[in-house]
């Protein structure tokens, strides 16, 4: 049986950020679409249904908190990642108070963010199956 694609939206504000995830994430075999500002990321979210969002959390005009809070009032499902240089524990307490899946301190190390993603698709499949 094949793998179920995820559709994977990344938001970041440093376009080479956004880039190299792009390339791991779609020959992990996931739809990944890249968004270099919030307010185009926040457009598109009206459009599509995401599975996952990978979200910088500092980011001018539109941040991570906002998309998050879009995210979850579309779609209470989605599972939303932070990314942050920013670790600050008052802005990881309220991104959790307002259902982020899980936040992640830049620099990271890709395979723990693609830790978190795993944990992320078997929460996806637990609901689907549940529906």
């Amino acid at each position: 049986m094949e793998k179920e694609k995820y559709l994977m939206m990344v938001v970041d504000d440093e376009p080479i950020v956004g880039k190299r995830l792009k390339q791991i994430f779609d020959k992990a075999g996931y739809n990944t679409e890249v968004f270099t500002d919030g307010r185009s990321a926040l457009k598109d979210l009206h459009r599509n249904i995401y599975d996952i969002i990978v979200t910088d959390l500092r980011m001018d005009d539109v941040d991570g908190m906002k998309i998050l809070e879009e995210a979850i009032e579309i779609n209470p499902h989605i599972k939303v990642i932070m990314i942050t240089a920013f670790a600050e524990m008052e802005i990881a307490k309220e991104a959790f108070k307002k259902g982020v899946f899980d936040f992640i301190a830049k620099p990271f190390k890709i395979d723990d963010l693609r830790k978190v993603i795993a944990r992320a698709e078997k929460e996806i499949s637990k609901t689907r199956g549940n529906l």
